[in-house]
């Protein structure tokens, strides 16, 4: 056998173990991740509790109240229906600033809708 084959055919070997260490290597350095992932820097920041206005609560309490009163056989007087709607203090919108703000309503968008 000729010196110079050798060298060749032991160079290919090399070549294809440094290879297979290569690809040994890179599965080692990529562990497979089971479960939950884990948390980033880059999640959503956590918000408070929420909170529930006292027109919602009263309202899901007068259903609870409906409900149990159902079970019960009972009708249910709702207080929260009787009682007369409160006035808000808000004064009612004229026709003209009406009329100005839909202007600029509609001036916002046209810009929203030209930078889009």
């Amino acid at each position: 056998m000729d010196i110079q084959s050798i060298v060749a055919q032991l160079r290919q070997e090399a070549s294809r173990i440094e290879q297979a260490i290569a690809a040994l290597v890179g599965l080692g350095s990529e562990p497979v991740m089971r479960g939950r992932p884990r948390k980033t820097s880059d999640a959503k920041p956590a918000r408070g509790p929420r909170r529930m206005s006292a027109a919602a609560r009263a309202k899901i309490a007068a259903a609870q109240r409906a409900r149990w009163a159902k079970q019960k056989g009972q009708t249910v007087t709702n207080k929260a229906a009787a009682a007369p709607k409160k006035a808000s203090n808000r004064k009612p919108m004229s026709p003209a600033m009406r009329k100005k703000l839909s202007a600029m309503m509609k001036a916002r968008w046209a810009e929203r809708k030209r930078k889009a």
